[in-house]
């Protein structure tokens, strides 16, 4: 069974001996389903967990555990978990391609792994716990090598990617009692999931914020571009900080403070010009998005580049907010929500205190000429 500690092993292995779930081979592809309908095979660890976090995606039609990639006929659990018939522990994920494509299967597949381990999954050790994508098609095999290559050249998990691409051949179901597992025995999975520090690595990846706040890889490997191709800041040292700033100011940027209401310095600043990181000077917002909120602080439709601004969930309220910071300064300096005009229907609400204005006029000699366009 799963290997953790010898007391873990014993309370998993309490379970009833389960029929098989199919006696034959699942040998589905894509032409055995309706038109909008198509599969992926996909290996990552345990999969009680992969079905667990695939059954979730908006989209997914069905999850079913079991095992690929082997030479032995309708193997069993017992027969997998020994590493003896060259199965690897996987899924097979039934989705409608209307709302799904196979990249975005993929891309929920990958940030609920560790798809850097090519010797088990966590605390799973040994290739039948290998990642893998089992391809169905040139199609898959061609979105699937792209995909992780990009990836890769983003640096998201910090070490390169060995998830292994494999020809699809023979999908065989798992035991009736692995199906849905997490539903079955939800304390025992539960149990498991945590010892197993999947979520743990997770975190560290993505951040402890990554399921109230998703970002996907295509999300993140967008930013990446966006970042290295835009102006880079640097971030002063602590005693510069406290040097350079107000005590106010020290506090919304660095301490998290937020200024009082109608009673700070841009709240009704109608001037033209843009609104820049009052610690690295990267630009954040232009006054050609601003707009009266009636709530008494600076308000914007969206930033000048969202390649300067970091979002995070904030949960020191009895509810859960979206931090705004800068990316090189790290500033805070204040929440968007999701009640502003259009075109974008968000208000981003910035505290004064952490932004210095810069007129049009002004901006060609301060270094932010090339924002001019703006006005035009």
């Amino acid at each position: 069974m799963k290997r953790i500690t010898i007391s873990l092993l014993a309370l998993l292995v309490a379970l009833p001996v389960g029929l098989s779930f199919f006696s034959q081979a699942s040998n589905h592809s894509s032409a055995s389903h309706a038109e909008h309908e198509q599969v992926a095979t996909l290996a990552g660890g345990c999969f009680w967990c992969t079905e667990s976090d695939m059954e979730k995606l908006d989209g997914v039609i069905d999850v079913v555990s079991g095992y690929s990639g082997g030479t032995v006929d309708n193997p069993t659990y017992k027969q997998v978990s020994s590493g003896t018939t060259g199965h690897i522990e996987s899924i097979q994920v039934t989705y409608d391609s209307d709302k799904l494509s196979y990249e975005q299967v993929l891309d929920h597949f990958l940030r609920h792994i560790d798809p850097t381990d090519d010797g088990g999954s966590f605390v799973d050790r040994g290739n039948q716990y290998r990642p893998a994508i089992f391809y169905h098609d040139t199609q898959q095999k061609q979105v699937a090598e792209r995909f992780m290559q990009e990836i890769d050249q983003a640096g998201i998990f910090h070490k390169p990617l060995k998830t292994e691409l494999i020809a699809f051949k023979k999908f065989w179901p798992a035991e009736e009692y692995h199906q849905d597992y997490y539903k079955k025995s939800s304390l025992r999975y539960k149990y498991y999931r945590y010892a197993s520090g999947r979520d743990q690595y997770l975190d560290q990846i993505f951040g402890d914020d990554r399921e109230d706040n998703p970002k996907t890889l295509r999300q993140l490997i967008d930013e990446k571009r966006a970042i290295s191709e835009v102006k880079v800041y640097t971030r002063p040292s602590e005693d510069q900080i406290r040097a350079k700033l107000t005590d106010l100011q020290y506090r919304v940027t660095q301490e998290d403070a937020t200024e009082r209401a109608f009673n700070n310095e841009y709240w009704d600043n109608k001037a033209e010009g843009i609104y820049v990181d009052i610690v690295s000077g990267e630009p954040l917002f232009s006054s050609t998005d601003k707009y009266k909120s009636g709530t008494g602080w600076p308000s914007f439709t969206q930033p000048i580049d969202p390649a300067y601004i970091v979002t995070k969930s904030d949960n020191t309220l009895f509810y859960t907010r979206t931090e705004v910071r800068s990316r090189f300064g790290r500033s805070h300096l204040g929440h968007v929500f999701e009640d502003g005009p259009a075109p974008t229907g968000l208000r981003y609400c910035m505290n004064s205190a952490a932004m210095r204005f810069v007129p049009k006029e002004e901006m060609q000699a301060q270094g932010y000429g090339a924002y001019l366009k703006l006005f035009q």
